[in-house]
């Protein structure tokens, strides 16, 4: 079994910074990358970052190098994202997912697990 909870989300303005967690609990030994993607209104799903293995290696979205960082913390199973230099078209629900194996990718369609979401807002 996997769970995914979120929060942090919020309102803020451009320019500003916010960061989004994920606390995670899984009974699978291992689980490979873990991941947050996004989604603006009447838009698809789309990566934003990824955490391979505990972090071996990260990789992110183009539209938020050099902006965003994504960290894990195995010992208190959470997943951070923090956002910098936020923009208004960063705005969307943030969801957090993970995948048991690698490779892992900012692609949708390969993660089988998700949490709910947070909703972040920049105006």
């Amino acid at each position: 079994d996997v769970q995914l909870v979120e929060s942090g989300g919020g309102s803020v303005q451009a320019g500003g910074s916010l960061r989004v967690s994920c606390a995670y609990t899984f009974t699978f030994s291992k689980m490979d990358c873990l991941a947050w993607f996004r989604q603006a209104p009447g838009k698809e799903r789309k990566g934003v970052a990824v955490v391979v293995r505990g972090g071996a290696y990260k990789i992110f979205g183009d539209s938020v190098k050099d902006r965003f960082t994504i960290s894990q913390d195995s010992a208190k199973q959470l997943v951070h994202l923090q956002m910098n230099s936020l923009k208004p078209e960063d705005t969307g629900m943030y969801y957090c997912a993970a995948e048991n194996d690698a490779p892992c990718t900012l692609e949708e369609r390969h993660y089988t697990h998700w949490g709910q979401g947070t909703q972040v807002t920049v105006s």
